[in-house]
């Protein structure tokens, strides 16, 4: 063969991965290739690989025998709706995409890349884990990886797609990365195995039962999105991307609007009369946001808060709202590092964040005592006083005790602070309150009921209202819901030059 035809040969070997019959395997398992992924994700003709000629160093175990070009990865950078990426996709056909040394080299080359040229990185994972031939080269390989997720984090986005096996070390890559989306049957993650599981806890449990899609994105929150396939996985994946930057020193793209009549009747009758009846935050957040919008994240995990992107006239903002219809809206500990690690990722990207507020308080109970509610609630107040994009919180009903100072307050750095007629803002609810400030007149009273009700009354007229956070300056103004939309796009407007300095430290130490 000429030398024309020896690299049209090595590349066709190339794109074969593992061979036919592995690739056949594959589909059979409703996968689809590594690179039948990256077609889906980049646009048509935009792909440019780099490493495909790549070979594994090993000779331990007859490994010189066995030689794929390569090696178990596909790598290089593209774009996605014309914006530049770069993509790293593990080939299960060769060695069950397990990580060997030059693996790694090859994901390290694009990571350093991505954050040379600030754009986002996309790791489409499908492997074994470390390849076991190589040793302690495959960890070191690993390591190598982690310690460039972690200075990649708040510069570039890292997005990791679960497209199938992701298990021992290979799960913290993922894990310091922004976002993890994970496809229900086919992928699954965990620390140690179903087999491992057995023999230490005699615990007998599948694949999908420890760590699977939909344990992972409703039970641990390890995984914030799950997708019946590995074509919705996909477009979830180009989604998100559409709502943020490409690294920290941009915006989020801006989408053309003409702004008119904003008013939105239907906000109108949402907050039932009784106040103690519940109703979904989520018809406020389309009230509120451009039509069809809302892009949730976490969906299954803590649902007692809601998080995710939409737009206000164009503009890309992060949600995060109270669940009335979940827990009566409660913070619990899962719920706050839900809403803590959202509201980190929106400040590192320079995402403007919008907070419903309708909170009655922390969840009781030794449980959640126990479990460390005091640090995990810090967790969330700490990210709103650290955020320094614009803030704004719009309190649609109760904001009671220490969850209105952690839920966006004015107190801990919100720009505007937004309640509506409906707003009760107290140290805790009325009835509550009555039982320990008129305990002994109650106690004292021929009709204790017909007393409760009216010291009740009494402390409710008083401060089951937004006025006297008003009068303080504590609330900014008073609106009526249908002005919401309105008052929210002019005031990201007038805030989209805002400028924080922190003070100067090497970083603060967040209550982990």
């Amino acid at each position: 063969m000429n030398k024309r035809e020896i690299l049209t040969a090595k590349r066709q070997k190339s794109s074969e991965g593992g061979g036919l019959d592995k690739i056949a395997s594959q589909h059979k398992k409703g996968k689809l290739t590594a690179r039948e992924r990256i077609h889906f994700l980049i646009d048509e003709g935009s792909f440019q690989e780099i490493g495909s000629l790549v070979t594994h160093r090993s000779k331990d175990f007859g490994m010189e025998k066995q030689q794929f070009l390569g090696d178990g990865v596909v790598t290089g950078y593209g774009t996605i709706a014309g914006r530049l990426i770069y993509v790293f996709s593990q080939d299960f056909t060769i060695f069950g995409g397990s990580l060997s040394e030059t693996h790694a080299e090859k994901i390290v080359k694009i990571m350093d890349l991505a954050m040379k040229n600030g754009a986002p990185l996309i790791g489409l994972n499908d492997s074994g884990g470390a390849r076991i031939q190589e040793g302690v080269v495959s960890l070191g390989g690993y390591a190598d990886i982690f310690y460039r997720n972690t200075l990649a984090s708040g510069v570039i986005p890292q997005l990791s797609a679960i497209m199938g096996p992701c298990a021992g070390g290979a799960v913290y890559s993922p894990a310091i990365t922004d976002y993890i989306f994970m496809v229900e049957n086919t992928s699954y993650m965990f620390v140690t195995g179903p087999n491992v599981v057995k023999t230490v806890t005699h615990e007998e449990v599948t694949s999908e039962e420890l760590g699977g899609a939909s344990v992972h994105s409703s039970k641990s929150g390890v995984a914030h999105f799950a997708a019946a396939n590995e074509i919705e996985c996909i477009n979830q994946l180009k989604k998100l991307l559409s709502y943020i930057p490409s690294n920290c020193e941009e915006q989020a793209p801006l989408l053309p609007y003409t702004i008119s009549n904003e008013t939105r009747d239907v906000l109108k009758d949402i907050i039932p009369g009784n106040a103690n009846q519940p109703y979904d935050m989520r018809d406020v957040v389309s009230g509120i946001v451009d039509e069809d919008s809302f892009f949730e994240v976490h969906k299954n995990f803590a649902e007692n808060i809601i998080v995710g992107f939409a737009r206000l006239a164009g503009r890309s903002i992060g949600i995060v709202g109270n669940q009335p219809s979940q827990l009566a809206g409660c913070l619990d500990i899962h719920a706050s590092q839900k809403a803590a690690r959202f509201v980190r990722f929106c400040d590192c990207f320079n995402i403007p964040l919008l907070v419903l507020e309708d909170v009655p308080g922390f969840l009781p109970g030794t449980d959640q005592e126990w479990n460390a509610i005091i640090t995990n609630g810090a967790k969330l107040l700490y990210a709103f006083s650290e955020a320094t994009v614009p803030r704004i919180t719009v309190i649609t009903r109760k904001a009671y005790g220490g969850a209105y100072d952690v839920m966006n307050s004015k107190h801990i750095g919100c720009d505007l602070n937004f309640a509506w007629p409906t707003s009760e803002i107290a140290v805790m609810g009325a009835k509550g309150a009555a039982e320990i400030i008129f305990k002994k007149e109650i106690d004292t009273s021929e009709d204790k009921e017909a007393k409760m009700k009216e010291k009740t009354d009494e402390y409710g007229d008083l401060f089951a209202n937004p006025y006297r956070a008003a009068e303080r300056g504590f609330i900014d103004e008073v609106i009526f819901p249908e002005e919401t939309r309105e008052k929210l796009i002019k005031g990201f407007k007038m805030l989209e030059n805002k400028v924080v300095n922190l003070p100067r430290k090497k970083h603060g130490n967040i209550p982990l």
